[in-house]
């Protein structure tokens, strides 16, 4: 990859870097998209020798790909995504990898592909393990930031995903148990 290409990549997704999420830290400032993306990867690289037959590598960049759509479109959170915006931020993302090398966006076009199809227990990982996240940064902000909705649907939200292993399942069933606890207390 030439120079210029790398680096104009890189100005574009940078915007990751400034777009935030619904989610806030534990400082209490909004999560950047970036932050939750790396986490992310972070998990999937952790939880790499509960899945020796999976290609982790292969997982890992689909935790870094999958919301690059959002430096276009910036993020919308889960409860008020509809049909339209994952459209929008597809489209986003197959538009950002166009302008990388053939060989490159043919391989990062197929991972997103793979992804959001769940055709692989690669793909499965990947969004339990950003459900996942979503939940644990979720439990990490202060309740003052939660919405009232989110006092039932932390409690039920990525279940679907998180039962593609016995691993996501039960790391799941610790975040539920972190949630509870965290809407006991005063």
């Amino acid at each position: 990859m030439d120079h210029r290409t790398y680096l104009d990549f890189l100005h574009r997704i940078e915007k990751l870097k400034c777009n935030t999420r619904h989610s806030w830290t534990s400082s209490g400032r909004h999560e950047s998209v970036a932050e939750h993306s790396w986490r992310l990867s972070v998990m999937a690289m952790l939880c790499a020798d509960e899945y020796p037959d999976l290609d982790m590598n292969k997982v890992i960049k689909m935790c870094l790909i999958h919301d690059f759509g959002e430096a276009i479109t910036g993020d919308i959170p889960s409860f008020l995504k509809t049909e339209a915006h994952e459209q929008a931020e597809n489209s986003a993302v197959r538009a950002l990898i166009s302008s990388l090398p053939a060989d490159t966006s043919e391989e990062l076009t197929q991972l997103f592909r793979e992804l959001n199809e769940g055709s692989t227990a690669e793909a499965r990982l990947c969004m339990a393990l950003d459900k996942i996240e979503t939940l644990i940064s979720h439990n990490e902000a202060d309740l003052s930031t939660w919405l009232e909705k989110e006092y039932t649907e932390s409690l039920v939200y990525g279940d679907k995903a998180s039962a593609c292993s016995d691993w996501t399942r039960d790391l799941r069933e610790i975040v539920r148990q972190d949630t509870r606890s965290k809407i006991k207390k005063p």
